[in-house]
């Protein structure tokens, strides 16, 4: 055999050992636990952010609330949508503001109610994402990043099936016994995605000196609007904040490496969710912390194994 042709032969021997490697990573069969764990979590934690907002709903949500309609528009980031031309839209209908509001509330409540059960999975998904819409281009700027990715994630559920498990359409049998073959690459979109997200969050606090130097977890500790528990006696402790830096730095820019492999992958996850309650804890930000940690235990703590039990630790 000719070197031209033994060529050939290995570059077309390693073309398909990296098809099978590429097939066996995003289309192999898999549980769709992770992806009910998704459901479950994420729905949980924005039942709960609703029920902190009803006493403020129409405050924080109304043209005539905290912040006024004209100056609400005025510093909207997006016109994808807006509250006011429903509003107006509707007024001859008689249909008030308060009670557009409130029904779409309502409506949100019902879709996140209906996901956490797993009826009807992807069309709740569906009435989640868009009244979530509406209720984040109401009061927009007073989003922040919780509203930001539970609105991906509920975009993604849209398409993923989550009710494949765990669910009132699988108690019902309106999801088949077997998982989708969907299923696996549903679950390495949301894993990818946490990848690059925590991936960049650390080298942007890799990049400057505040996260070296331990000023950023004094300024998260101690500014009012954050400020839980009094921390002012870490003045006189500077190295504390200065390695809690160095580990939210180590924890965010090594989590797309450490959380793959078996052996660092329970540290991995523990350290994220550890910082995600400390978030929630000593800062108040308790939405994003649960939600932030719900979506790593679910990507990579609940086994998505087809016959194995689920487990932290387990392959991904």
């Amino acid at each position: 055999m000719s070197g031209h042709a033994a060529l050939r032969l290995a570059g077309r021997a390693a073309l398909e050992r990296a098809w099978q490697a590429i097939d066996r990573f995003a289309f192999a069969p898999a549980s769709a636990a992770p992806l009910a764990a998704l459901r479950i979590g994420l729905a949980s934690v924005l039942l709960l952010q609703a029920a902190m907002v009803a006493p403020v709903f129409l405050d924080l949500y109304g043209r005539s609330g905290f912040l006024q309609g004209p100056l609400n528009d005025m510093m909207a980031r997006s016109h994808l949508l807006r509250v006011g031309w429903l509003i107006d839209g509707l007024a001859p209908l008689g249909i008030g503001e308060a009670a557009l509001l409130r029904g779409t509330g309502a409506l949100y409540a019902l879709a996140l109610v209906a996901l956490l059960l797993g009826w009807r999975a992807r069309a709740a998904a569906a009435m989640a994402w868009l009244t979530h819409l509406i209720l984040m281009m109401a009061a927009e700027s007073t989003s922040y990043g919780a509203d930001s990715y539970a609105h991906i994630f509920l975009f993604y559920l849209l398409w993923m099936p989550s009710g494949a498990a765990l669910s009132l359409d699988r108690w019902l049998d309106r999801a088949p016994v077997a998982p989708p073959a969907t299923t696996r690459l549903s679950l390495r979109v949301v894993q990818v995605h946490l990848c690059i997200s925590y991936l960049a969050s650390g080298l942007h606090k890799a990049s400057g000196e505040q996260w070296w130097n331990g000023e950023a977890i004094w300024r998260s500790v101690m500014l009012p609007e954050y400020r839980q528990v009094d921390f002012s006696w870490l003045a006189h402790d500077p190295w504390i904040p200065t390695v809690a830096g160095w580990l939210v730095i180590l924890v965010e820019a090594g989590y797309a490496l450490f959380i793959w492999p078996r052996r660092s992958r329970r540290i991995w996850v523990a350290a994220t969710v550890a910082l995600h309650v400390g978030i929630a804890i000593f800062m108040g930000l308790v939405v994003f912390g649960a939600l932030m940690a719900v979506l790593t235990i679910a990507a990579f703590g609940v086994s998505a194994e087809p016959r194995g039990s689920v487990a932290l630790g387990a392959h991904p």
